[in-house]
């Protein structure tokens, strides 16, 4: 089906770019995304890529609005205060933006992990932990997903595209008996710094949508002090539970690869 006319004059600005076009508008229209966090990273990345025109979107978060989220998680204000994040995001969003579809659940849990992200076609980690990163991550792994997992605290951010079958995914990165050094409850962390995150995160995913080229087993990493990116690149890990099956390895510690930025164990949440 193609576009309304009324579509057609909201999304203009989208289909004069030659990667998307009508066909590719209809495209994202069509789309079904999850995202498991509906804080700082969740909330901005949900409304662009609502504002965007993906039409159906899950929503994942156990947690109810807090005062202290209130500068950096932005589409939350003073009346949310107590109510669960992801049941108001979603009431906020389907009001803002009617063409799209909108559901909201609690907490990505190990029993209905896979039945939540079932169904999809990509899936956005915007959690504050590793438990439901690594949780996340195996799933998207079982279920043949992209994952597109970000993360900053303080001024420091990462960006990671995980796609099954091509490139390490997040396990690789970090490993299940990873200890988080920081959060943003301990190193704090600025709106802004949140938004570039969310914005290079939502980019991302229109772009997979789109069905645009995009390199899996990248890891960026932002310094909000500097303004500035590293970009490496990851190999898989033959000690990593998750690709080892896909790779037909086994646990040998001479074998394996220490992917770039490993060294580095910290889970970057908001």
């Amino acid at each position: 089906m193609g576009l309304s006319d009324r579509d057609f004059i909201r999304y203009s600005r989208q289909i004069l770019l030659p990667e998307c076009g009508e066909a590719g508008q209809v495209r994202l229209e069509q789309s079904r995304i999850a995202i498991v966090g509906c804080g700082g990273l969740g909330c901005s990345v949900a409304q662009q890529l609502a504002a965007a025109g993906v039409g159906h979107i899950s929503l994942f978060d156990g947690d109810t609005v807090e005062l202290s989220n209130l500068p950096r998680q932005l589409a939350y204000d003073d009346r949310d205060l107590g109510q669960g994040k992801a049941q108001v995001l979603a009431a906020k969003l389907a009001h803002q933006y009617p063409g799209g579809t909108l559901s909201a659940a609690g907490a990505i849990t190990a029993e209905n992990v896979d039945s939540a992200l079932a169904g999809n076609e990509l899936v956005l980690d915007c959690s504050d932990n590793f438990a439901t990163r690594h949780r996340v991550n195996a799933s998207c792994q079982r279920l043949n997903l992209p994952l597109i997992s970000a993360a900053i605290s303080g001024f420091e951010g990462q960006l990671l595209l995980v796609t099954p079958g091509e490139g390490p995914c997040y396990q690789c990165l970090y490993p299940e008996d990873t200890q988080s050094a920081g959060n943003c409850a301990a190193q704090g962390v600025l709106g802004p710094a949140v938004a570039v995150m969310a914005s290079m995160q939502a980019l991302l995913a229109l772009q997979l949508l789109l069905g645009m080229d995009c390199n899996t087993g990248r890891l960026l990493r932002f310094n909000g002090l500097s303004l500035s990116w590293h970009d490496a690149r990851l190999e898989p890990d033959p000690q990593c539970t998750i690709c080892a099956l896909r790779l037909g390895t086994s646990k040998t510690p001479d074998s394996q690869v220490i992917p770039q930025g490993r060294k580095n164990h910290v889970d970057h949440s908001v």
